[in-house]
């Protein structure tokens, strides 16, 4: 079971760690720039294409989920009409995406807080980087149905081709052509055009065989596009309120200044890069949850659950060490502007707390996604955002300031934890309740 763990993990790891370092470059790049209004700038339009991609995010979680348990239930067929269905989906959302791209933006940037000269440098970023959905969505799909396929190596590659070109064409524009966000913004464009090409000729070379002709009475099934709508519309609810809760975090960091929120989102690139880093684990276990429920495995799938929590343990503390050791050298990483710097110091103790409250939260989300328990962990994100992290801001951020708002924060992703561990008899352990 470990080396099965393994086998799908460590391609993710090695993928999903590349997502953190693009971030942590673009970060670089402007943090070095004579102005701490560009960080400011990019981590405002990175939450709106957050926001705007939780909506549709489901196409990687669903397509895996149903792929998996095709897979495992060895039906050709439906593996293939999950992929078909599944794109289908994606070019009617990146069609509405850029038909309302600027209803999308002035919305936004009106709900957002932020500084004018941060929101004057957010909207160029956004204009931009907006020509990025058409591939952005269709690798959604492929990037799932890969998954499910129990390949993690193909979107290995694929992230490593992405994330390398990205960081390549952004330090071209930024310190070549001196084009600050717009760069960065132009950077991840034309990467994900060239991600979403190799995933094509991936698909040419090793799956052709799935590539059977249409037959639209299949693909329409209405029972099948029933379960499949169902499911993805929970995935949809989860994804939204999750991202929603970042944006909110994101949003009260920028009213309470510039400094802060900098300061913020300095320490949130290291939440993302353990969480990128425990989403490998995660991600194998949607591959093989989805396909022992497929195969009916019962003893199976108890191992994997139990094996991915060992997993989970040996790797968190590591990183929490390590946060506790060396917080000002990787934070010079990021910035070597001094104010940042003394200002951050007093909330180097997240730092550390992040991977021993998250751990448990990022590998639940995989199972549950393998096993399609959809209405589950739709209602476990629902208790977690609504009525632990709102609650929790309210009350402690007026007394705490930025103290309040990451415990608020932190508290939301113990909750999301818990609640999906006292949920996963029903809804992951019961076979006949997930077929």
């Amino acid at each position: 079971m470990n080396r099965s763990i393994l086998k799908l993990a460590i391609p993710n790891i090695i993928s999903n760690i590349t997502i953190p370092l693009l971030g942590l470059v673009d970060m670089i790049l402007m943090g070095h720039l004579n102005s701490p209004l560009y960080i400011g700038a990019i981590a405002l339009g990175g939450t709106i294409f957050s926001v705007l991609y939780s909506f549709f995010s489901f196409l990687r979680a669903g397509t895996t989920g149903f792929t998996a348990q095709s897979y495992g239930a060895n039906d050709s067929s439906e593996v293939s009409y999950t992929l078909y269905r599944s794109l289908c989906i994606a070019v009617i959302a990146f069609l509405l995406i850029l038909s309302l791209q600027k209803p999308i933006a002035n919305i936004s940037l009106t709900l957002l807080e932020g500084s004018e000269d941060v929101k004057n440098l957010a909207i160029i970023y956004f204009f931009v980087r907006i020509w990025a959905a058409p591939a952005n969505m269709l690798l959604y799909c492929l990037n799932g149905w890969f998954i499910g396929m129990q390949n993690t190596k193909i979107p290995m590659a694929i992230a490593i081709i992405i994330n390398v070109l990205n960081i390549v064409f952004s330090v071209f524009f930024v310190v070549v052509l001196k084009q600050d966000v717009a760069g960065v913004a132009l950077g991840t464009v034309i990467a994900q055009y060239c991600g979403l090409i190799t995933a094509l000729v991936f698909i040419l070379i090793k799956y052709k065989n799935y590539l059977i002709k249409i037959d639209f009475h299949i693909l329409l099934n209405i029972n099948k596009l029933k379960k499949f709508f169902k499911v993805n519309t929970d995935l949809m609810i989860r994804s939204i309120l999750l991202v929603l809760t970042i944006a909110f975090f994101t949003n009260q960091s920028a009213k309470l200044g510039d400094n802060i929120l900098s300061i913020n989102m300095i320490l949130l690139q290291f939440f993302y890069i353990f969480s990128y880093f425990t989403d490998g684990f995660a991600y194998a276990g949607e591959a093989l949850v989805g396909k022992f429920i497929g195969a009916r495995d019962e003893k199976s799938l108890f191992s994997v659950v139990a094996h991915l929590f060992k997993w989970g343990a040996y790797i968190c503390v590591p990183f929490a060490i390590l946060y506790a050791l060396f917080p000002t050298p990787f934070v010079k990483i990021i910035s070597d502007q001094t104010v940042i710097i003394e200002q951050i110091q007093p909330y180097y103790i997240y730092m550390v707390l992040i991977p021993i409250i998250t751990f448990a939260a990022f590998l639940w989300d995989g199972i549950y996604i393998g096993a399609t328990a959809s209405k589950a962990i739709r209602n476990t994100m629902i208790i977690s955002s609504l009525i632990v992290f709102l609650p929790m801001w309210y009350i402690l951020t007026p007394l705490f300031g930025n103290h309040g708002l990451w415990i608020a924060f932190l508290g939301f992703m113990l909750a999301r934890g818990i609640s999906m561990t006292f949920f996963a008899k029903k809804n992951i352990f019961q076979l006949p309740n997930n077929q």
